[in-house]
């Protein structure tokens, strides 16, 4: 009981201002170092747990859209596909015109030949087209589907479509009678006409999901910022302000400091009045 020390009451409030104020300056130091006004439920609850679920969001929607940018590559590298085929039917096209248009059978069985050559690469080419493990436009062509909301509720399927010569496909068969004969050269002609109709108008079913995707990844981007912005409104401190206010306390702490040595002093000239 002895080593007590007993305070008087103007040093002991000096003491816990200065205790108060110290709080306050750590606790503005480290806003100012994280940048974030709320970075624990202590500093707010609401705010934190809400700028948590727009936060853990937008992590969502970010996963999403990269999903979504992938397909916008698939679906481009069909387009790309169906593009050089087209011009291979049109090379073929040409060929199967040349026939029609010469008599001589050696020349048109060159031709024949050639045609043939370029149906066979047409094959080659679709079943090359694929990005990410995905074809379009191959054989029994793949699917794609496409999640643009967290629970699949949203989404987009882009069906495969079979650009091979295959019955299933373009429906090219190969030069019969090597093109000796206007009759066989006029079926190859319809059925290149037809493939280029479709080729088309595949690549432009192709160019609406491509357009369709593109939205989508532009509206997820402005998604994910609005919602990484209304959490940051919600947590991130204010700068100008904390450092404004650690001035402020920085001052008051020194303030409080010097109303301790003077109490203090105070102290030691009344006890020195009983020496």
């Amino acid at each position: 009981m002895g080593n007590e020390i007993t305070l008087t009451t103007a040093v002991r409030s000096n003491l816990l201002t200065l205790q108060r104020t110290s709080t306050l300056v750590s606790k503005t130091q480290d806003r100012l170092a994280s940048g974030l006004a709320v970075g624990s439920p202590i500093d707010g609850a609401s705010a934190f747990f809400t700028a948590g679920a727009l936060n853990n969001r937008a992590d969502d929607f970010a996963a999403l859209r990269n999903d979504v940018d992938l397909g916008i590559s698939s679906v481009a590298a069909a387009i790309d596909g169906l593009d050089a085929i087209t011009e291979l039917v049109e090379q073929a096209k040409g060929l199967a015109n040349n026939a029609k248009a010469t008599g001589d059978t050696s020349e048109q069985s060159t031709l024949a030949v050639q045609f043939n050559d370029i149906l066979s690469q047409i094959d080659d080419l679709a079943n090359d087209a694929s990005f990410n493990g995905t074809n379009l436009v191959k054989a029994s062509a793949d699917n794609l589907i496409i999640d643009f909301n967290e629970d699949a509720s949203s989404t987009l399927t882009i069906s495969g479509l079979d650009s091979t010569t295959a019955s299933t496909g373009l429906n090219i068969a190969n030069a019969t009678n090597n093109f000796a004969d206007t009759t066989a050269i006029d079926t190859a002609i319809t059925a290149v006409n037809s493939a280029i109709t479709e080729l088309r108008s595949n690549a432009s079913t192709l160019g609406s999901s491509a357009s369709i995707l593109q939205t989508r990844l532009d509206f997820g981007d402005n998604l994910i910022g609005t919602l990484q912005d209304g959490a940051g409104k919600l947590t991130l401190a204010d700068l100008n302000k904390e450092s404004a206010n650690l001035l402020a306390l920085q001052t008051r702490q020194q303030l409080g400091i010097n109303s301790l040595a003077l109490a203090a002093q105070s102290e030691r000239s009344i006890l020195a009045l009983f020496g």
